[in-house]
């Protein structure tokens, strides 16, 4: 088995506020391989996308920093590279796609000239040469008559297609791994299927590791090979797609499942998880799910949990876990 494109381990990200230094993402680890896709699932709040930001050095500081763990892209360690070898590594190597298009695009200068501006810094050719990858890439997005579209701006796209454009920008060096933080959550359900459909044919084409974060698992299950899923700022449970729907092994994340909407249930009440997950500053000890977890006994709320690595990929972070018989996603 090849070595992992990416690898995260132990990370631990910590932000500054009027509580002191608080942490937010607390020994996460995981790994993406080429042409695979890891999702990162969880509530607003978990923690995903500061990992993801973290991945990409883009944690803004002050207030934020990475107080822990190691972050390796091909074997390189990417903690404490210089601000001129990251940039290098961003948008070629390693490129990211945001949630809301119109965030990393800038509503001055064309599509065109956006896509090419990348391909200029990192490939060092000309001007012209750097406008015919644009349409090769706006091509490849499935941008219609991208000729005409390249000397639009972004306002002049819909949300679907501005999505597209940012995917484009994102491919135009041909990256090996590419993050996308939550890419369709602001789009109709139509869009979405059209773009996750993209991506799957992209990444089938072009081989790229995919990091996806979001906390749709019905997106999940259309795109991700793995799971992990976080909580409170920890991993809870890590697994390949098919095994977490059919057996859980963490409350929350069977909460999670029970909380979707299924076919064929048209009027029924969607179940969902008591509770709000706990402020940064103010974790509760033992489990951190315990409050809101319908299993919690006197020991939960009183013990740390570790990861514990139930073999061929799974594992789980609910001393319980043994015992319990949760349901999966019918």
């Amino acid at each position: 088995m090849s070595a992992p494109l990416l690898e995260v381990e132990d990370l631990a990200v910590e932000f500054l506020t009027d509580h002191g230094w608080v942490r937010v993402v607390d020994g996460v680890s995981f790994s993406v391989g080429a042409g695979e896709t890891l999702g990162l699932v969880g509530e607003s709040g978990s923690g995903k996308t500061v990992t993801s930001l973290s991945v990409m050095q883009l944690i803004p500081r002050p207030p934020g920093r990475i107080a822990g763990g190691s972050i390796r892209f091909e074997g390189r360690e990417l903690l404490g590279l210089s601000d001129q070898e990251l940039e290098a590594l961003r948008g070629e190597a390693i490129a990211m796609v945001f949630q809301e298009s119109m965030t990393s695009l800038n509503p001055a200068f064309t599509i065109g000239d956006q896509i090419g501006e990348v391909v200029r810094r990192h490939r060092g050719v000309s001007r012209r040469e750097a406008r015919v990858r644009a349409l090769e890439v706006l091509e490849l997005v499935q941008i219609p008559d991208p000729e005409a579209r390249i000397d639009a701006y972004p306002h002049e796209f819909s949300g679907g297609m501005r999505q597209r454009a940012a995917i484009a920008m994102a491919l135009a060096c041909d990256p090996k791994l590419l993050i996308a933080d939550e890419p369709t959550t602001a789009l109709d359900v139509t869009v979405q299927a059209q773009v996750l459909d993209l991506l799957r044919s992209l990444q089938q084409r072009l081989g790229m590791g995919i990091l996806f974060v979001t906390h749709n698992l019905g997106v999940v299950a259309d795109l991700c090979d793995r799971v992990t899923v976080m909580y409170a700022g920890r991993m809870v449970e890590t697994a390949n797609v098919f095994d977490l729907f059919e057996s859980p092994q963490h409350p929350y994340t069977e909460g999670l499942l029970q909380a979707m909407p299924q076919l064929g249930e048209r009027g029924k009440r969607l179940a969902a998880i008591p509770g709000t997950p706990p402020m940064p500053w103010q974790m509760p000890d033992g489990c951190r799910f315990h409050p809101r977890c319908p299993y919690a006994e006197a020991a939960c709320a009183e013990q740390d949990v570790k990861l514990d690595d139930l073999g061929e990929g799974r594992s789980t972070r609910c001393r319980r876990h043994a015992e319990l018989k949760l349901e999966g996603a019918e």
